[in-house]
């Protein structure tokens, strides 16, 4: 899929469709059904334009030791006008494709600008990759720090990085206190580093959870934070990095400062210095899916 289209041209698609008017809003929320022994099985359809389609992926948490993916799935493309299929793409590929394009539009909104800028990246994961990737398609990046359970993954990433251009080594999660930029794409159910190391003018990426329970920031970089999401309705199902600190007590449901189509759209102030950090909290979406797989499609030119 890299090779019809990167990460950039990615971002433009999901860009496009929010300016030509999709509301994300809308999007019906994806349906999961736990399977004995397996994990979790998703359905995410979404229709906008003249295209429709819908992803089923598995989450299989066992399956890395079995030496599978984690996430597996397939994604089918319909026309909107009669939804004859189209084309049936890799699910778990798109979703590699779609979650560091979401992430590179945040970016671009919302990362520092002007300078060579210093990531701290935790994970060594596919998303991992594919959000290294997205950041240096949006910005110059001065140096990558990996932070994973995997000290094997992480310098195999850190390698990785060297070959984009910026320098790159392992690193703990208290080199965020140093961070320009932070992006978290893990499994965790915890909070990965303190939040109260972020520097005020630093910008977080989270994508790992789209769990209630499940979070990889803390109550404290939140709570101090302006936050970024796809979707508040969605958020306020799905994302347990805002939902846990308001059952903590810590925030309301009114701390989200804005929308990624509210970004994308100019309806945020932009540009002048920052007295808070900057974060954006994806949980992934199916009208990201159907807008990237419909570009896919397109420069395909089938």
């Amino acid at each position: 899929m890299a090779a019809l289209l990167g990460p950039a041209a990615a971002a433009d698609a999901v860009a496009a469709a929010l300016l030509g008017g999709l509301d994300p809003e809308s999007c019906p929320p994806r349906s999961a059904i736990d399977v004995p022994g397996g994990g979790e099985l998703l359905l995410m359809p979404a229709a906008s334009g003249s295209y429709a389609g819908v992803k089923i992926a598995g989450v299989a948490p066992g399956n890395p030791a079995r030496g599978l993916p984690r996430i597996t799935g397939s994604y089918l493309l319909l026309d909107g006008p009669t939804l004859c299929p189209l084309a049936l793409l890799d699910g778990a590929a798109l979703t590699a494709l779609r979650t560091p394009a979401v992430s590179a539009l945040a970016l671009r909104h919302l990362a520092p600008n002007g300078r060579p800028l210093r990531l701290v990246l935790f994970g060594s994961g596919p998303q991992a990759y594919g959000h290294l990737e997205a950041a240096v398609s949006v910005r110059e990046l001065a140096e990558v720090v990996v932070v994973a359970r995997d000290p094997g993954g992480a310098e195999r990433l850190a390698a990785y990085a060297r070959t984009l251009g910026p320098a790159a080594r392992t690193g703990t999660p208290k080199a965020v206190a140093d961070a320009d930029l932070v992006i978290c794409c893990t499994t965790a159910r915890e909070p990965l580093f303190d939040g109260r190391l972020v520097r005020p003018d630093a910008t977080v990426v989270a994508v790992g959870s789209h769990e209630p329970t499940a979070r990889e920031t803390d109550t404290a970089l939140v709570r101090r934070a302006a936050v970024y999401v796809e979707s508040r309705a969605a958020a306020l199902r799905e994302a347990g990095d805002l939902l846990v600190p308001e059952a903590e007590g810590a925030i309301g449901p009114g701390h989200i400062t804005g929308t990624l189509a509210d970004l994308v759209g100019g309806r945020m102030p932009a540009g002048g210095p920052r007295s808070c950090p900057q974060l954006f909290k994806s949980v992934g979406m199916a009208w990201e899916d159907l807008a990237v797989a419909v570009a896919l499609f397109e420069a395909a030119g089938v």
